[in-house]
């Protein structure tokens, strides 16, 4: 039987160890009007098509294998979690320099986010 654990573990232990992550979930979109002949889809149709996609923010210096199975991890909560197909969620994996941290995500997306962060971290700079 496999280990499971929950969402908010998961996204503890990887902000923890890793940097930070965000979720986005366009389902939004879906009432936009026809634009340049391009079909709006319904929300059904846009659940099935487009759903999260997931940012990792982490210092460099991860392997691609430790990357490939964070990215995989992400994708089997995601999955379990919010009942999406696979093929619904992507994963992107952004290093960020240590130097760059404060800048690039600690004040925008840390410090300054309106109301998208649901875990703070254990530091403050």
């Amino acid at each position: 039987m496999e280990n499971q654990i929950s969402r908010r573990s998961f996204l503890k232990k990887s902000t923890i160890a890793l940097g930070t992550a965000a979720v986005c979930d366009l389902k939004g979109i879906g009432g936009a009007e026809h634009v340049s002949g391009f079909k709006t889809l319904s929300d059904e149709e846009l659940k099935e098509e487009i759903d999260p996609h997931v940012i990792v923010k982490l210092y460099p210096g991860r392997s691609e294998q430790q990357k490939i199975r964070l990215a995989e991890a992400i994708v089997k909560d995601v999955v379990a979690i919010i009942r999406c197909g696979e093929e619904s969620v992507s994963v992107a994996i952004e290093e960020i320099k240590p130097e760059d941290w404060a800048e690039k995500v600690y004040k925008p997306d840390i410090l300054n986010p309106p109301g998208k962060l649901y875990k703070k971290p254990g530091y403050s700079m």
